[in-house]
């Protein structure tokens, strides 16, 4: 289990990592661009996003997009000319898959809209309708999480035609699910802090989960801030539990690494939570535990 420790499989996951990248990014463009306007904050994403990947400058969509906002950015401003043509790029940008399929593609987009949308800490009116829009236009991923989940918000929210603050301020809990919110300057966590505290979000891991080992199957995604993974499997084998390197019906829990992994499909979650969503959307009993409160357990035991 060292390999997941040292991050030494990474050689093996570089395709995948740059196909997220590229998705994502396909997803934040279309965000910040559902309401045909750019403001700084907008702007300010564009540039992060491309100072982050600016080692990977001669492979597409990044060959074309960094020169394009080092050009247009020479001056420290945008003209009209100069946004209407991002925004051009933005809603024509396509790239070829080498690694995911169809629909993880587009779960990628869609929580890189996410991130676009978020990124001025603000959600429009417009920025809601084409959202829906878009979702309208990409059944093909009813079925999958969160897309059936984010569909029926926006429904239900978009039924008396009135959006009201309560209602963004909802959505933001429910966007800051799936953002890599260490990859962006812009949104503000204390803000997201404090409406977590106000708005009950059914999100990843359970809230609050009784946690038991004995004859208990568990798996581990992601890297823990506190132990190695093959720490982890001692311990839940020391309190009697199993522990497995992959989700099945017969998993009891998977343990979230709340520093996530570089690796995974997704922003926030791989394949692994991805299969026990499925897994429990069907019935399933598995239960989706962040590490804290997985260590918050084991201090009642004396191992």
């Amino acid at each position: 289990m060292e390999i997941y420790d040292d991050f030494s499989f990474r050689k093996y996951t570089k395709w995948s990592e740059i196909d997220k990248s590229i998705h994502t990014l396909e997803g934040i463009l279309k965000g910040i661009s559902l309401d045909n306007k750019l403001n700084d904050l907008e702007i300010n994403e564009l540039v992060n996003w491309s100072e982050k990947h600016r080692d990977l400058s001669d492979i597409h969509p990044y060959n074309e997009l960094i020169p394009l906002i080092d050009k247009y950015l020479e001056d420290n401003e945008l003209t009209e000319e100069e946004i209407k043509d991002i925004l051009w790029f933005c809603n024509n940008l396509k790239t070829a898959n080498r690694y995911y399929d169809f629909v993880t593609s587009d779960i990628q987009r869609l929580q890189g809209i996410m991130h676009g949308i978020m990124c001025d800490n603000k959600i429009t009116d417009d920025e809601i309708n084409e959202l829906k829009v878009w979702l309208n236009k990409s059944n093909h991923l009813a079925g999958c999480y969160p897309y059936d989940e984010l569909n029926s918000i926006l429904t239900t929210i978009l039924k008396d035609s009135v959006i009201t603050d309560e209602e963004r301020n909802y959505l933001k809990v429910f966007f800051s699910e799936f953002i890599d919110i260490k990859t962006t300057p812009n949104i503000d966590e204390e803000e997201l802090a404090n409406l977590k505290k106000e708005f009950s979000i059914q999100g990843i891991c359970s809230i609050s989960p009784k946690i038991t080992f004995e004859g208990k199957q568990f798996c581990f995604t992601g890297v823990s801030c506190k132990a190695s993974r093959k720490q982890i499997a001692n311990i839940i084998t020391a309190l009697n539990g199993k522990f497995m390197n992959s989700v099945s019906k017969k998993t009891d829990y998977l343990i979230i690494g709340n520093d996530g992994n570089p690796c995974w499909a997704f922003s926030c979650y791989g394949r692994k939570v991805e299969t026990a969503v499925n897994l429990r959307k069907n019935g399933s009993k598995v239960i989706i535990v962040n590490e804290n409160d997985f260590w918050s357990t084991i201090e009642n035991y004396n191992v």
